[in-house]
Order: structure tokens, then C-alpha cells, then sequence
């Protein structure tokens, strides 16, 4: 069994609606238990595979605001998470976080502005994310708030980020893992599932299972197009 925070998430369809949306997305249709075996938990696959709507649903059920930020963030611009969170019980270990944090791309400004506004309260200092370019805001953000012994659960993090950052992002993310954090990442990152020994979970061909790095689309493509560029443009854009 291993000590992670959360050990295993695990989906009572009977909490689902039959018509929800979410039965008509295989990968997260044919899933009953999803196991969290190392500190570190890729989940890849292809657009509208199923991959942010189940990480958005655990933190969620962990306690997390659903648009980001820490536990003890509470506001919403709009309402979009799914019921999935309802569904899911987890498994957690004895052993507690200290820190924690739930980043997604897409809402990363409505974020940034709210870590501004909870940052001017007593023994606050604001970081004022907003003067810095997308990309330096969200590294920041990063440095500022990964800590060791802590659970980070983060949705396309790579998308702000040049592959120098990305490179940056994930020196960070090795260094709380070895400290004991535990990480949940959906991402599309060749840079990032290099990561030497994360758990990667594969939302393709209608199952969740788990991959190899090689195996990934995204290593895939990445390494077709580096290597044979030409010959793949060829083909793209010659027809």
C-alpha cells in the first residue's frame, strides 16, 4: 500500500445521473477505482479524453476550490466543474499535508487576482502576479507555493510555459516529491512526463491504464517531428 495522500479514487455511478454527460466519456464511463502508486501521477491523452474532468473532480472531492488556488480559497466566476466530484470517494493516507494547491491553466487569472486580494490581509505580501508576463506570473506562483510534504494537483501546467520554464517547473516539482509531496498532473508535456518515475495513466482507447513514457502520444509526435520533419511536413502539406 503505498503512502501517498491519496492512495486510490474511487466512482460510485450510482451518485451519476443516466443522462450525464460523463457516461458518454469511455475512459471516465469504464472507471471504478483509479490507484495513485507513486508521488508523482501523469494523466495524458487526447483532447476530451476525460483527463481534466477527473482530476478537477478529486480536487474538488479533496477539498479544493473548483476554479484553483489553496483549500481555503472560496470563490467562483463561473460554474462549470462537472457532478464527478460527488461521485468520488478517496482513500487517503494517515499521514496529512501541509500545504496544498489546485492550478489549472485556464483559470489562471481569475486566480492571480484572488492570490492578489487574499495577499493585502494581515501577514500578507502581495505578489502582484499581474505585472508579470503569463508565463513568469505562473512560474511564480509555482515557487511560491510548492512546498515539501504537500499535495498539488495541476491541470496542463505547461501551457503558460517556454520549454526552459517547463524544464524549471519540473526541477520543482522533483524537488517536493522527494520531500514528500504528492503530485496529480493532466498534461500534454513531453518535457514534463520525462519526469523519471512518475506514474502515468493513459485516458486513450477508452480505459485508464497505465504507460510508458515511449508509449505517449506526446513523446510520440514529439519525436516523429524532430526526426523526421521534413518528411512529416511533407506529407501534411503536399495533399
Amino acid at each position: 500500500m503505498t503512502n501517498q495522500f491519496i492512495r486510490s479514487a474511487m466512482i460510485d455511478w450510482r451518485k451519476i445521473s443516466p443522462d450525464s454527460y460523463l457516461r458518454s466519456i469511455p475512459s471516465i464511463s469504464s472507471a471504478e477505482q483509479i490507484d495513485f502508486e507513486q508521488p508523482v501521477t501523469f494523466f495524458v491523452g487526447e483532447n476530451g479524453s476525460g483527463k481534466s474532468t477527473l482530476l478537477e473532480a478529486i480536487a474538488v472531492a479533496y477539498g479544493f476550490n473548483p476554479e484553483g488556488g489553496t483549500r481555503n480559497y472560496n470563490f467562483s466566476t463561473y460554474d462549470s466543474h462537472s457532478e464527478l466530484h460527488s461521485a468520488i470517494r478517496l482513500s487517503r493516507s494517515v499521514r496529512r499535508p501541509v500545504y496544498g494547491y489546485f492550478l489549472r491553466a485556464e483559470s489562471f487569472y481569475n486566480v492571480a487576482t484572488m492570490e492578489n486580494e487574499y495577499s493585502r490581509g494581515p501577514g500578507g505580501i502581495p505578489q502582484h502576479y499581474h505585472e508579470k508576463s503569463h508565463g513568469e506570473s505562473f512560474l511564480a506562483l509555482v515557487q511560491n507555493s510548492f512546498r515539501e510534504n504537500g499535495i498539488y494537483l495541476l491541470d496542463e501546467p505547461e501551457a503558460a510555459l517556454s520549454p526552459q520554464r517547463q524544464l524549471t517547473l519540473l526541477v520543482e516539482i522533483h524537488r517536493c516529491a522527494q520531500g514528500g509531496a504528492q503530485f496529480i498532473i493532466a498534461s500534454h508535456s513531453p518535457i514534463l512526463l520525462g519526469l523519471p518515475g512518475a506514474q502515468i495513466l493513459s485516458f486513450d482507447g477508452g480505459v485508464i491504464h497505465p504507460c510508458s513514457y515511449e508509449e505517449t502520444e506526446s513523446y510520440q509526435v514529439t519525436e516523429v517531428f524532430i526526426n523526421h520533419r521534413e518528411h512529416l511536413l511533407h506529407n501534411l502539406l503536399e495533399k
